[in-house]
């Protein structure tokens, strides 16, 4: 049966947005009112997602649709003998419209492209009668590219502003700017003209020591560093967790798995708010700051949709239509990792491989655009002061050989395996916080996290830097005088052997560089464990940066050991021939950056996007072969221990109803097996074309609790007819009953062309027919489930009839697919939709 089941035992209420609920104790009363006054007994504002309690009684997100109401039903009015004059004003009586959604239901993406070439007929037929209605004409087309411009300029600057406030709040953890606060530590040394010595230190720049205890050495001020980090640390994280609990719960996390389950047609009322927005930039910042593991990527995908959701309220064409907002969506998805990694192609590329359920080409070219002034923005903002759009911008001079191709696709297996372990102890992690009272201390947690950071990352230089920085640092190809310890090798007594470029020549490791080594492989470890944990926490956070941090710091190891290798057997095999003595072989640099994509690709299962937006990082076309082998390697190798990304394992876990389009079925099961009823269960509720009164129309409204009801010819021959929605049934009856007169609950529902003969002394009927689907979706009984698996997979269908012969025998939702797909994967089919 058209069944959605309740969550965790609680309902949704209905909001004044005039959306739909699939299950809502509101509908089971015969009036209209009953959706608007819940019981006081019961909680239905509340609702579990991502183990947090949420409120959802706020729809900042998405204004009242009613002020389409007016245009929709006066339609529908002229069926039932009421002028559009006589409906109520849906400014001065909010009344849900007719076509609308309730909170956490699916949208009708046929429904909604049918609304929008209708609209889209009507102004190309008005646009022929004057100038005026032709210039309207022109500006409706004009208003998704001027739409894509406002998304990308907001998202850029939003982006330009976080980077800047991070690396400054970075920063601050270990001192202050004598010249100006407000300065980081890049920019305050930048204002002192005159040389000094140590490459971190510059005397405008002062650590918390030497403010404190007015020197920088010996163990005190080892120690007053130490606590004063830590104190930042936890001040940034719980400033962090203290505003996304109080004020905008959606905040939280990396908001790429929402962000995919509402591309595919979910509705999440609140998400991408205004409040959602703010909040996520300013906690965003904290929670980079104060050291976690995290990182800022994915979330600035989740800040972009904000933008474009909120912008899409100043058009109407976008406000009134859930699948064009959802097009702008998807175009906004591109605009966030556009600005995350200044790699715009790639980011358009992300969209149409990760996250987008529906891509037409028009939305690939405004993605394109909008990605591409997003890019712009940033670039004029310039927020790391090296006119590039990332901080790990690195250009590589050496060139690969062949021979390192088995080094390269070892980092792949690396990065499958750790992908596919990340996967599974997140995940184990996430469902102990959900089903512990863990996830009842969400504080605690994230304090408890970012101190055991802070105190095991400060002693390591590379854990205590931001995960930005190591990965530059990791990436970096050594210069001269370069120095930093990874670039500690020992002189070579003739100083112009050196290599080709700006490049030094392969040398020998000196003290400094194996202890940088040492460092790293402990850095390596603790990453790996701290990320899994971190993951998942309520404050915003990324997973692309830790991923790639644990793939650069595998990889930089790797390449060291390489060079290593082809500088003290250089006359080997392997290595004759293409590594001469005094020649820049190998490029541990360029390791880093394999293994980072390798990871990235491990734990996301991207390929073609991640790709790009790795080569688009480096400048460097000739590197495409290492990236393609390690991607795809990584992809094949954590494919064998299951085929599921981060994402969508997150998407299970939380047990949002999202169909995924890349996944394979092959059960040969039939329709038949899927649809409900099934045998024991009651008989399908269904309407009657005529014969039906109001008062028996009410009654089967109040007595059951589905979302629609299919409309056949009789109770005997059950010939189908077509399908109406429960909402639009209470929205129409009782708009019947406050404005035309005579309805009564005698009076006949009819869903004909032409009004029935009745007796004179009959009250007036009701003419339903307006609010009916006259088309809806139908498979047969014996159709492979595989089909129709397909079927609302890319029609995006939220229902399905089952007939034999053209006689109605069943229905089947997205529900009863995605309880089959569980069923059979054995998984628990009562976790689908929300859990």
């Amino acid at each position: 049966m058209f069944r959605w089941s309740s969550l965790h035992g609680k309902h949704v209420r209905n909001t004044d947005t005039g959306s739909r609920s699939m299950e809502n104790p509101g509908y089971r009363t015969g009036s209209f009112d009953a959706l608007h006054h819940p019981s006081d007994d019961d909680d239905d504002e509340m609702v579990d997602i991502a183990g947090a309690t949420l409120d959802f009684s706020t729809t900042d997100d998405i204004p009242p649709l009613g002020s389409g109401f007016e245009d929709y039903s006066s339609r529908r009015a002229s069926a039932n003998g009421v002028g559009p004059r006589n409906l109520v004003d849906p400014l001065e009586e909010p009344v849900p419209g007719l076509g609308t959604y309730e909170d956490f239901n699916t949208i009708d993406w046929v429904r909604e492209k049918s609304k929008d070439r209708d609209r889209h007929r009507e102004i190309t037929n008005k646009s022929r009668e004057s100038t005026v209605a032709l210039l309207h004409r022109i500006s409706d087309a004009f208003s998704g590219w001027l739409l894509m411009l406002l998304v990308g300029l907001m998202a850029g600057a939003l982006a330009g502003g976080i980077d800047i406030a991070a690396h400054w709040m970075t920063d601050l953890k270990g001192g202050v700017c004598l010249v100006g606060f407000w300065f980081n530590h890049e920019h305050c040394c930048w204002t002192y003209n005159e040389t000094f010595q140590e490459r971190d230190r510059c005397p405008q720049w002062k650590s918390w020591s030497e403010l404190i205890t007015g020197t920088s050495e010996g163990a005190f001020a080892y120690i007053m560093d130490y606590l004063m980090y830590l104190f930042w640390a936890l001040l940034f994280s719980f400033l962090a967790v203290t505003l996304v609990r109080a004020f905008a719960p959606y905040a939280c996390g990396s908001g790429i798995p929402e962000i995919k389950t509402i591309l595919s047609g979910f509705i999440i009322r609140g998400y991408l708010g205004k409040w959602t927005l703010i909040i996520k930039t300013i906690t965003l910042v904290l929670a980079v700051s104060s050291g976690l593991s995290l990182g800022k990527e994915g979330p600035l995908v989740h800040v972009a949709c904000c933008c474009a959701n909120i912008l899409c309220h100043l058009f109407t064409k976008y406000r009134k239509n859930e699948a064009k907002r959802r097009e702008v969506l998807s175009a906004a998805a591109a605009v966030g990792v556009s600005v995350a990694f200044g790699a715009p192609i790639g980011g358009v590329l992300f969209s149409l491989e990760e996250v987008s359920y529906y891509f037409p080409l028009k939305t690939l070219w405004r993605s394109f655009f909008a990605a591409l002034v997003a890019a712009f923005t940033l670039r004029s903002i310039n927020p790391f002061g090296n006119s590039r759009l990332v901080l790990f911008y690195v250009e590589f001079h050496a060139p690969w050989h062949l021979v390192e191709l088995a080094p390269f696709i070892l980092l792949g297996i690396f990065g499958g395996l750790w992908g596919a372990l990340f996967i599974r102890a997140n995940i184990a992690w996430c469902r102990i916080r959900k089903t512990t009272r863990l996830g009842h201390y969400p504080i605690i947690e994230v304090l408890l996290v970012a101190a055991l950071t802070a105190l095991v990352s400060y002693p390591n230089s590379y854990t205590r830097m931001s995960g930005s920085e190591l990965i530059s640092e990791l990436f970096n190809d050594c210069s001269l005088l370069d120095s930093s310890q990874l670039c500690g090798y020992e002189q070579p007594a003739n100083m112009s052997e050196t290599g080709v470029g700006n490049s030094l020549a392969d040398r020998p490791a000196g003290p400094e560089l194996y202890t940088a080594l040492w460092q790293l492989a402990l850095a390596l470890i603790f990453k790996m464990m701290i990320t899994v944990i971190t993951f998942g926490m309520k404050v915003p956070s990324g997973l692309f940066i830790p991923s790639m941090a644990v793939g650069a710091i595998a990889g930089r190891l790797l390449g060291v050991g390489m060079e290593q290798l082809a500088y003290y057997n250089h006359d080997s095999i392997i290595f004759r021939g293409w590594c001469s003595p005094g020649a820049d072989c190998i490029t541990p640099g360029l390791y880093a950056m394999v293994g980072a994509a390798a990871c990235l690709g491990g734990v996301t299962r991207m390929t073609v996007s991640l790709v790009v937006i790795m080569f688009e990082l480096t400048g460097g076309l000739e590197y495409i072969v290492p990236l393609m082998a390690a991607t795809m390697t990584s992809k094949w190798v954590a494919d064998a221990f299951g085929r599921e990304g981060i994402y969508e394992a997150h998407i299970r876990l939380n047990g949002y109803p999202f169909l995924e389009p890349k996944e394979e079925f092959d059960h040969n099961s039939l329709a038949v097996d899927v649809m409900r009823p099934r045998r024991g269960d009651p008989a399908l509720a269904v309407l009657t074309q005529e014969g039906m009164t109001v008062g028996e129309v009410e009654s089967l409204i109040e007595s059951t609790h589905f979302s629609g009801f299919p409309v056949v010819l009789s109770q005997e021959s059950q010939r189908l007819v077509g399908f109406v929605l429960r909402r639009d049934l209470l929205i129409s009856i009782d708009n019947a009953r406050k404005r035309q007169d005579g309805v009564v609950s005698a009076s006949q529902v009819v869903f004909t062309e032409h009004l029935p003969s009745l007796p004179p002394d009959a009250p007036p009927p009701l003419n339903l027919r307006g609010i009916m689907d006259l088309s809806p979706f139908t498979v047969t009984d014996h159709t492979p489930i595989d089909i129709t698996v397909d079927i609302f997979r890319k029609l995006g269908l939220r229902q399905c009839l089952v007939t034999h012969n053209g006689k109605l025998l069943g229905i089947i939702t997205k529900k009863d697919v995605l309880k089959h797909m569980a069923q059979i994967a054995n998984r628990d089919p009562d976790s689908i939709l929300f859990n």
